[in-house]
């Protein structure tokens, strides 16, 4: 069995998927974490391997940027592929004023100015949730781990928000009660996927710019200075 976006077999990827954004970290993810891992797709670059964690067998997958990337990821997997939980590790803006670089946020909720649930379910939706039996693992990992983590929600948005004309006309259009911690651009369509297909879905960012750092991290630092996030991801999944 294979899709026009995944090669794999039924059978290749297991239960458990985490998925960076970049198809090199989920190769360096794999490469330095994972035993008797293989590739089990390379269509278009989106690299997935799948091997073990610790006697856990575990898919690393990347998703691509954006909503329609990771939709056409996500849903796939949970219709198709039979995955039950999918844990997103991507990179964020921070949107608080005590934001560092690197520090990691679990998302709770994924707010969207977007119509991905118009368009895929005629949902006129606009805030999706994570998992509350996933985010309660993650964060009991990260407190065994010692890693401090952030929770909150946050925005999904349909362009970079670096790139946006005036960012803080964007965040006056949120609805107050959503007080969004960071900004990425894939939650909601993972989120709402997992809804929609009666699944589990998770979110941990880790922070590698924000409006008030200076300092942006380099392609270099996103690729592989993650790796506390990684790890939590990791160990949270063993406990899944």
């Amino acid at each position: 069995m294979s899709t026009p976006h995944n090669e794999a077999n039924l059978g290749d990827i297991a239960k458990i998927v985490i998925m960076p954004g970049d198809p090199l970290r989920a190769k360096y993810i794999a490469e330095n974490f994972l035993e008797d891992y293989k590739l089990v797709n390379s269509v278009r670059g989106m690299f997935s391997y799948t091997g073990k964690y610790k006697g856990k067998e575990l898919t690393i997958m990347a998703h691509g940027m954006g909503m329609p990337s990771v939709g056409i990821y996500t849903y796939e997997l949970y219709k198709f592929y039979g995955v039950d939980s999918i844990i997103r590790i991507g990179s964020c803006g921070g949107y608080m004023p005590d934001n560092k670089l690197f520090d990691i946020i679990l998302s709770q909720a994924s707010y969207t100015e977007g119509n991905y649930a118009l368009t895929l379910n005629n949902d006129d939706c606009h805030l999706a949730y994570s998992d509350s039996t996933l985010n309660e693992v993650i964060s009991d990992t990260a407190k065994k781990l010692n890693i401090d983590i952030i929770k909150g929600n946050t925005v999904c948005t349909d362009c970079f928000d670096i790139y946006m004309t005036d960012v803080n006309k964007f965040l006056e259009r949120i609805p107050k009660d959503i007080n969004p911690i960071c900004a990425e651009m894939e939650a909601f369509a993972l989120f709402y996927n997992a809804k929609l297909l009666n699944k589990k879905a998770a979110c941990l960012m880790s922070i590698v710019d924000s409006k008030y750092i200076d300092k942006i991290a380099t392609p270099e630092e996103r690729e592989t200075g993650l790796n506390n996030m990684i790890k939590l991801a990791l160990e949270s999944a063993i406990n899944i």
